[in-house]
């Protein structure tokens, strides 16, 4: 990653690299959060992470996983992180009609 990488794609290729995700999506919502004197720090972001990482984990120990692959993104470029984490069968069924 180069030095003009935005926060986003720094926080997807974290994801990706740490957690050995097969999907990732990364949703910045600062716009949603101006003004909140919180923020100044870093950014609010949404991220689905399917992983195989998180079979057999529950909803909190996979978030934990999460916040230690975040690891120094959380104290700057992240002030704020809504996470989805989804094994590989449960995105697979959740993405299957029916």
């Amino acid at each position: 990653m180069s030095p003009a990488d935005s926060p986003r794609d720094l926080i997807e290729d974290r994801l990706r690299r740490e957690l050995e995700a097969v999907h990732v999506e990364v949703s910045d919502q600062s716009a949603h959060h101006a003004g909140h004197a919180g923020a100044a720090g870093g950014g609010h972001y949404s991220v689905l992470i399917v992983s195989p990482r998180f079979e057999g984990l529950t909803r909190l120990e996979a978030q934990r996983l999460v916040y230690a692959a975040m690891g120094d993104l959380m104290a700057s470029a992240v002030h704020a992180l809504q996470m989805r984490t989804l094994t590989p069968a449960e995105w697979t069924r959740r993405r299957s009609p029916g």
